[in-house]
């Protein structure tokens, strides 16, 4: 896995102050291209006018589903209906916009990418990462998903200096691997946009707690817009998109339904938790071996020295 740190868009997002509001379009997911552009517009017209930034879902661009597999429609970058729509709005509104991910790319076996954009106020694509980590679960007898059967994994992370701050963007099941979140930290990363489409049932037993402790342990901002509603074909995602503070503050859940979130980013409260709690300062080399001393009661014990990192 590598890292690519976009710099072109450096001067595009200089000049902005400390604070900038940003909003997370909460959309469903639809299973065409006309129905997911006329939503993600719609509810961008309802944004306050001072938005800065505007973050959509995980595919964004349309869902359906196929028994346990992701049935997206799919288009080239080029041609991608729903970039071309959200990258002339950004233009014409002079917003910079994070659009989660769409599928893109399908390659002979016709496995597509699950691919996130960030656009800038140009309507320019300044960067763009591919979801690493592919959500293959079984949660129950009668619920499974098999992603990969439809996708192929990216292996690079993605970082690009937005009127936020640094921004690292992820996708959805990526959520779980904090080692992910760690890499983007040390490498300068603010904020950490994490678009979804997080089931119902997961998202009510981990949504809250794993994007909170995703800013807290990183002192850094995390942007969560989720994906809400049934999907064609079956399944359902669970919405409650978050906007929350390096402090680990929910300042905005959007709650079930379509709708629009919207709160202020300041730049100068990550310097002020990670000055608090210096923690990307203290990771330290680790190692783990089993040991080889063993109490009779005791088949199995472990040595584990030192930390994350």
């Amino acid at each position: 896995m590598s890292l690519s740190r976009s710099e072109d868009s450096k001067d595009s997002a200089r000049g902005h102050e400390a604070s900038v509001k940003v909003a997370c379009l909460q959309t469903r997911l639809w299973p065409d291209y006309d129905s997911a552009i006329a939503e993600a517009l719609d509810l961008a017209a309802q944004t306050d006018p001072d938005t800065t930034m505007l973050f959509l879902p995980e595919y964004c661009g349309g869902l359906k589903t196929e028994s346990s597999r992701f049935a997206p429609p799919v288009s080239d970058v080029d041609a991608h209906p729903v970039l071309h729509a959200l990258r002339q709005h950004a233009a014409d509104t002079a917003r910079w916009i994070v659009i989660g991910s769409i599928a893109v790319d399908a390659d002979a076996s016709g496995r597509y990418s699950n691919r996130g954009f960030v656009i800038s106020d140009t309507g320019a694509i300044v960067s763009d990462y591919s979801k690493i980590h592919l959500f293959d679960v079984q949660l129950a007898e009668n619920k499974v998903y098999r992603e990969s059967d439809t996708v192929y994994p990216g292996d690079q992370l993605s970082l690009v200096s937005t009127p936020v701050g640094v921004l690292g963007h992820t996708i959805c099941y990526d959520l779980r691997f904090p080692q992910l979140y760690r890499d983007l930290a040390h490498s300068g990363a603010e904020v950490l946009a994490i678009p979804a489409a997080f089931t119902r049932l997961t998202g009510e037993a981990h949504w809250h707690a794993l994007c909170r402790a995703r800013a807290i342990e990183n002192g850094a901002y995390v942007i969560a817009p989720c994906a809400t509603g049934a999907v064609s074909g079956g399944g359902e995602a669970y919405g409650h998109s978050l906007i929350i503070d390096p402090w680990g503050e929910v300042l905005a859940d959007g709650g079930v339904g379509p709708g629009v979130i919207s709160a202020n980013i300041d730049r100068r409260r990550v310097q002020e938790a990670r000055k608090k709690i210096p923690s990307l300062q203290h990771d330290r080399p680790w190692s783990a071996q089993e040991s080889d001393v063993q109490d009779s009661d005791a088949p199995l014990i472990t040595a584990t020295v030192g930390a994350s990192r």
